[in-house]
């Protein structure tokens, strides 16, 4: 069975109580039970993981590469704006890796509107609120469904 990480980044422990206008009123624990409903669907393992702290995040993606992980969906939250440790760590992964955000990154603050992860990650996919997840989800699965063609 392929195995999927979902990491979950930096505050995403306070989805639910934190900034509902951006994140909605859905906690990370019910993220992670939605993904793994689907995960049941698609017939793979997702793993889940969050952290708060940067080299934990680092160290993650380093046992995601010892473990053969086949793939990652990363929502590493405003990391993704300024991590070039974190982005350093995915580059290292070599199966698929999606980007995803809950909130429309391109439509808030301007430093939000980049990523140091974009020209390393297979695709991203953000707006969608608990849907990114599960969207982020389909595409890491049918990644490594083309990657075995």
């Amino acid at each position: 069975m392929k195995k999927v990480l979902m990491l979950h980044g930096i505050n995403h422990n306070m989805f639910g109580k934190r900034d509902p206008v951006q994140y909605g009123t859905i906690t990370l624990k019910e993220i992670d039970a939605k993904m793994q409903e689907l995960a049941r669907e698609l017939d793979v393992e997702v793993i889940s993981y969050q952290t708060n702290h940067e080299g934990e995040m680092c160290e993650r993606i380093h046992e995601a590469f010892l473990e053969n992980i086949d793939a990652i969906v990363i929502n590493a939250g405003a990391w993704t704006h300024y991590s070039y440790g974190i982005r350093d760590a995915l580059a290292i992964f070599t199966g698929p890796i999606v980007e995803i955000h809950m909130s429309n990154i391109h439509a808030r603050e301007e430093f939000r509107h980049h990523s140091v992860f974009a020209e390393i990650v297979k695709g991203q996919i953000c707006g969608f609120g608990l849907e990114s997840y599960l969207l982020g989800l389909r595409a890491a699965v049918a990644a490594l469904e083309e990657a075995k063609k």
